[in-house]
């Protein structure tokens, strides 16, 4: 396989990464604590999961769709912009709890992280973060987020319902 170059400078997409990383991981730092050790982590590191395991299910052979950074090669950059979706993970689920979302607006917000989700991809390929190869176009990762931040909420509920851990705390009393 070939290696294409797309720049060899330090610019515009490595601050991207950088910035969205250190701006996601501050408002983190400064929103009001709502959870637990275990809750932050589980949520930050779902993100950076999520992101290693679906960026190199469709970056790699046999679909290639895309490449991040300055050229179709990992990088040091391209380790550490995992670290810029740690914060939507978290974030997420904190606007999930915060909002006591229930029902059919649990779509609704789900819809609207999708979309959120969207604008944060576009912006990484105006920065040049990411390079589409084979007709692969934005819009195809709109159900790709839609999945996964179901999986996320998912994951979530399974593991820190709060019904679920009062209905076995009631049973051992």
């Amino acid at each position: 396989m070939e290696k294409i170059v797309y720049d060899n400078q330090f610019n515009g997409n490595e601050w991207f990464v950088i910035g969205m990383a250190v701006i996601g991981l501050t408002a983190v730092w400064l929103l009001p604590r709502r959870f637990s050790p275990a809750h932050a982590t589980f949520n930050l590191l779902i993100g950076v999961t999520f992101g290693l395991m679906f960026d190199h299910a469709i970056a790699i052979p046999p679909f290639d769709l895309y490449d991040a950074g300055d050229n179709s090669t990992y990088e040091w950059i391209d380790l550490f912009s995992y670290f810029m979706y740690a914060p939507f993970g978290y974030l997420f689920i904190y606007g999930y709890e915060r909002l006591r979302m229930f029902e059919i607006m649990t779509v609704v917000y789900i819809l609207f992280w999708a979309l959120v989700s969207i604008g944060f991809e576009w912006l990484a390929v105006k920065a040049g973060v990411f390079h589409y190869k084979h007709g692969y176009h934005i819009s195809y990762s709109f159900p790709i987020y839609l999945f996964l931040m179901s999986i996320h909420l998912s994951l979530y509920r399974m593991a820190f319902s709060r019904v679920r851990w009062q209905s076995k705390r009631s049973k051992e009393v």
